[in-house]
């Protein structure tokens, strides 16, 4: 059977454990994300409409893998109303040229709110009229109302049959072929939740079987980037890996330390809140804010970086289930005698627990770390360097009540990537391959995208 874009979200939209309230709310408001970050003089159209995804996000309970869908489809779209007004950008989707005249921010506005009300599954009423409203009435008005939805409606059909799937499918229909080894993914049940935190249902089969079979935003194919293969689980590394991570990531754990910890639970960003590629579309606000960057210049660069988010998030779930690997704490904890690994430490150890909730899908590779490399290297492409020094709070403290008043800093972009990755390890969900293999495709990811997607007009 075939799935469209809009059977997937609108399937995805019914299985939502909180019913969205059609209601966003406005920058200096508590559940604003931009109000925890944006400087006030900074505010325009692109973080007001970024913002409200996030709160539908967070709102609708979304996972990573469905964020960063729904996040791309209103960037671009907006991105693209309003480049082809202005025409400072090439664009390898055929959206077309604007009419003269039309206002570029009206377009924006118009395009992100039709395309999030079709990813979302709501309407967004209420914000559109009181974001028009900014506005003087007037023919440069009503032509970019009536482009940017003529815009948005070309890129919905565009995405129209890309692969997307009912997010409570949960079946493979014969995308992936499964491993018949001893490394062959598998809930470790009955599953979880730490506490205090987020905690997640009993599950037997993974989420999300086909996202690496949508169609990529700025990649060739979901398996462009795939990585080549997992450890022999009788191997010396294998060994090694395993004994690490039972060491280091396990809730009773004596070597993990306070920092350590902490960095685990501030990059959890599980499915209650804003999620990992919100958390890294929420870094780029506060970095790009005082780049002194157009308003076509912002609405180019949160395009790339929603896009590459969805690609990562394509690339990861492809590799999740190209290669079917299992979990630290299946290996640990039920496994580890048919793993065939000479190696004393690889031994069965039944009371494991891992320090954070290991999500319901294969290991490797790592989605967090994937997200993370991709906005990382985006962020320092637009920025034009990546040594920047900043600090951050966890955009949803109230997942982790130990992360209230928490404040990290890192002394560049691809540090605050690396310590992201690094989260899943000491967290006791992912291998350390899983991480290393990701972050050599997020890169990748966000480089190619960057150069060759929209490039400069001459």
């Amino acid at each position: 059977m075939n799935y469209t874009r809009r059977q997937f979200l609108k399937s995805a939209a019914a299985a939502s454990t909180l019913l969205a309230t059609g209601c966003v709310s406005p920058h200096g408001h508590k559940a604003s994300y931009t109000s925890q970050i944006l400087k006030p003089q900074n505010q325009n159209p692109v973080f007001h409409w970024v913002d409200a995804a996030l709160q539908q996000v967070r709102d609708q309970r979304a996972t990573p893998p469905l964020a960063a869908y729904c996040c791309a489809l209103p960037m671009a779209a907006g991105f693209l109303a309003a480049n082809g007004i202005l025409q400072a950008y090439e664009e390898p989707f055929g959206v077309g040229v604007g009419p003269r005249g039309a206002d570029p921010e009206v377009a924006y506005g118009v395009a992100f709110a039709s395309a999030a009300a079709e990813a979302f599954q709501q309407p967004f009423l209420f914000e559109r009229m009181a974001f028009l409203e900014r506005y003087p009435a007037g023919e440069a008005k009503s032509l970019g109302v009536r482009w940017g939805r003529a815009a948005a409606r070309k890129v919905l059909r565009m995405r129209t049959n890309d692969g997307a799937e009912p997010s409570e499918s949960r079946y493979y229909l014969g995308r992936y072929k499964r491993r018949t080894d001893s490394l062959r993914w598998a809930p470790t049940g009955p599953f979880y939740g730490t506490n205090p935190g987020p905690a997640f249902p009993t599950f037997d089969r993974g989420l999300y079987p086909g996202q690496g079979r949508i169609k990529p935003w700025t990649m060739k194919s979901g398996s462009q980037f795939r990585a080549s293969g997992f450890y022999d689980p009788a191997s010396p590394e294998f060994a090694e890996e395993f004994d690490r991570i039972r060491r280091l990531g396990g809730m009773e754990s004596t070597i993990r330390t306070a920092d350590q910890s902490q960095i685990a639970l501030f990059w959890e960003d599980g499915p209650w809140g804003v999620t990992a590629p919100g958390h890294m579309i929420c870094i780029a606000i506060q970095i790009l804010q005082d780049r002194g960057l157009s308003f076509i210049e912002l609405a180019r660069a949160f395009a790339l970086i929603g896009m590459t988010q969805c690609d990562a998030s394509i690339s990861a779930w492809d590799n999740k289930y190209h290669h079917d690997i299992l979990r630290p704490e299946t290996a640990i904890r039920a496994r580890a005698p048919r793993l065939g690994n000479p190696d004393s430490r690889v031994v069965r150890q039944p009371g494991w627990r891992s320090f954070i909730p290991a999500p319901e899908f294969p290991s490797f590779t790592s989605g967090h770390s994937t997200f993370g490399a991709a906005a990382a290297e985006m962020i320092a492409l637009i920025h034009e360097r990546d040594d920047i020094s900043f600090s951050g709070r966890s955009p949803d403290e109230v997942l982790w009540p130990q992360l209230k008043g928490v404040t990290r800093h890192w002394k560049s972009l691809s540090h605050m990537a690396e310590e992201n990755g690094l989260s899943r390890i000491y967290g006791g969900v992912h291998w350390e391959i899983d991480n290393t293999e990701a972050l050599k495709a997020g890169r990748a990811i966000a480089r190619q995208a960057f150069l060759s997607t929209f490039p400069k007009k001459a």
